[in-house]
């Protein structure tokens, strides 16, 4: 049964479920938040848990949501985040695809004899592209505040990391990044330049990306945010 309340002032809709448990149990996953109560339990009971459990729950149902936003789908009206923002595939007048902000103009939906893979291709080539673009602009600008040499830059694919540093100089940069707003990928960058002069995380390490990046507190929460 789906169920509706009012979290931290934003609308939760929950599902409720009854089982032969001996307790209220809340689970939170990518199909919203279930809330499990013993046969028997009155329903005016669920509210005040809920309220005392707030800030938990919000906070995961976020991590969730945004998880789903960096979901890719290698469908025709799918939709692909570029830095925060919304884009889809769509044809030119040649007949040629491109991708085109949702935001910019009416959208040609593309034409169904494309396969997933055709799709994929293309969208992942055009993620690179822009990934690679972007991310050299920004280590070029964090670069010059921290007085450093450019350094060297690879894209990767890491499950668990949106950055790294290795003891060579060489900065990793998750290629997802390109999909998040411009300030988040400016924290990383702004992270991992400052690993060139602290490979640690040191407070010495962290006064470096202060003085590059002022709010790097915030856009570190939100950034765990998205896992």
């Amino acid at each position: 049964m789906l169920c509706n309340t009012f979290l931290n002032g934003k609308k939760v809709t929950y599902t409720l479920k009854r089982s032969r448990r001996r307790s209220i149990g809340l689970k939170i996953d990518s199909g919203g938040l279930m809330v499990s109560i013993p046969l028997k339990t009155a329903l005016n009971q669920i509210d005040p848990i809920l309220l005392d459990k707030a800030d938990w729950i919000t906070k995961k149902l976020t991590q969730w949501e945004n998880k789903k936003s960096l979901e890719l789908s290698w469908t025709r009206d799918a939709t692909f985040p570029l830095l925060g923002d919304s884009w889809q595939l769509s044809i030119k007048e040649t007949g040629e695809l491109q991708m085109s902000a949702l935001s910019a103009a009416k959208i040609t939906t593309i034409t169904p004899q494309l396969s997933a893979q055709q799709i994929e291709k293309f969208v992942m080539a055009w993620y690179h592209q822009q990934a690679i673009a972007c991310f050299s602009q920004r280590i070029t600008l964090y670069a010059q505040k921290l007085s450093i040499p450019y350094p060297q830059f690879r894209l990767s694919r890491a499950k668990t990391r949106w950055g790294s540093c290795n003891t060579r100089g060489v900065i990793y940069l998750n290629w997802r990044l390109i999909q998040m707003p411009l300030h988040l990928v400016d924290y990383v960058i702004a992270h991992e330049l400052s690993h060139l002069l602290e490979m640690n995380h040191s407070p010495d390490f962290w006064q470096w990306v202060k003085s590059i990046y002022p709010n790097y507190l915030m856009a570190r929460r939100e950034l765990k945010q998205y896992g």
